[in-house]
């Protein structure tokens, strides 16, 4: 038998070394304990939003071989904590931002408020709600305005209500940004989330497109943010299992649907007028973090947040011009009109 436990050290030894090499940082959980609970999906959720900023943070590196990224693991004192990686001025990447956060707790009020609004009965006992929360999330700023800003997030959430019982649901999606719109990349990106979803059923795609097209709308200006992709929140069926299999071929579409339109535009010429087009976009890209965004609400809401980590998402510069137009039948009319009108990119 000490043959055998030894035999099964050594293993362990070997697979915590292995899962060391694959992370960015060591998991907030811990890797004894992830392994401990492994068949639990609350650990596989933590291993794939680990795996997903890994695999994520070495492709971008790949692209932008002079960059790095600074790697910042952080505790939250009312439990949990998080992994920030965030590369800032490289010759591709204006800043690309890629966090991971596990985080428990008390729901603080205004948080429950902004959930019970969206449809959830919670039953608090005094008041209090525990919850756990966990996911990646991922925005990245390009310099050149001929590749768009590229952002995802895929979050789990649990709460215990007051008899016990506990209410789960998943969420995220991928987005598009462009500067200027290229067809042949907006088909490309909405096919890969398309053949991702398809794999599950046909019907989430279309769907999930709506729901992002819907969402990433900036009402004070009348038009959406990017191009749009996929989103959706509150997932709880059909089954805790199924609906973890539909995120984690989502998360696993982000790397091939995103990279290759980099590589096809990291070495475009542009013009100072394209820049300057480009810094009045992410002014757009602000506006909705920061009004509407429902993800940057809910950690400004939440006690012990890291605010540096929240607002990751925010581009390293931007610029607003009083009462910019652009030219009519310009390209920078081009994307306003599918910004207003979004497309179908794959029927």
């Amino acid at each position: 038998w000490r043959r055998q436990a030894a035999l099964a050290a050594a293993r362990e030894d070997e697979e915590e070394k292995e899962l060391r090499q694959r992370f960015m940082a060591p998991p907030v959980s811990g890797l004894r304990e992830l392994r401990r609970r492994r068949r639990e999906l609350r650990s596989r959720m933590e291993l794939l939003i680990m795996e997903t900023q890994a695999e994520v943070c070495r492709a971008l590196t790949a692209l932008d071989p002079g960059a790095s990224f600074a790697v910042d693991s952080w505790e939250r004192k009312e439990g949990g904590g998080g992994i920030s990686c965030v590369l800032q001025d490289g010759e591709v990447f204006e800043k690309a931002g890629v966090n991971v956060s596990v985080v428990s707790g008390l729901l603080s009020e205004e948080a429950a408020r902004q959930m019970r609004s969206r449809g959830k009965s919670l039953k608090a006992k005094d008041g209090k709600l525990p919850f756990c929360a966990m996911g990646v999330s991922s925005v990245i700023h390009p310099k050149n305005p001929h590749v768009p800003t590229m952002h995802f997030n895929y979050r789990y959430f649990e709460i215990e209500e007051a008899d016990g019982t506990k209410q789960w649901w998943f969420g995220g999606g991928t987005d598009l940004t462009p500067t200027y719109l290229n067809e042949e990349d907006a088909v490309h990106f909405h096919k890969t989330l398309k053949e991702a979803c398809d794999k599950h059923d046909p019907k989430l795609y279309p769907k999930y497109k709506k729901w992002c097209d819907d969402y990433f709308y900036i009402k004070h200006r009348g038009e959406r943010r990017g191009i749009g992709g996929i989103f959706f929140d509150d997932m709880d069926s059909p089954s805790k299992e199924e609906v973890f299999q539909f995120v984690k071929s989502c998360a696993k579409a982000v790397v091939p649907c995103y990279i290759p339109i980099v590589k096809k535009h990291c070495h475009d010429s542009f013009t100072p007028e394209e820049k300057l087009w480009q810094q009045l976009r992410r002014g757009r890209y602000v506006e909705f973090n920061l009004v509407y965004d429902r993800g940057t609400k809910f950690g400004l809401l939440t006690p012990g947040s890291r605010i540096e980590s929240i607002l990751m998402s925010l581009p390293l510069t931007a610029r607003w011009e009083y009462m910019h137009t652009p030219l009519e039948s310009s390209k920078e009319a081009e994307i306003l009109e599918v910004l207003r009108n979004p497309k179908d990119w794959v029927h």
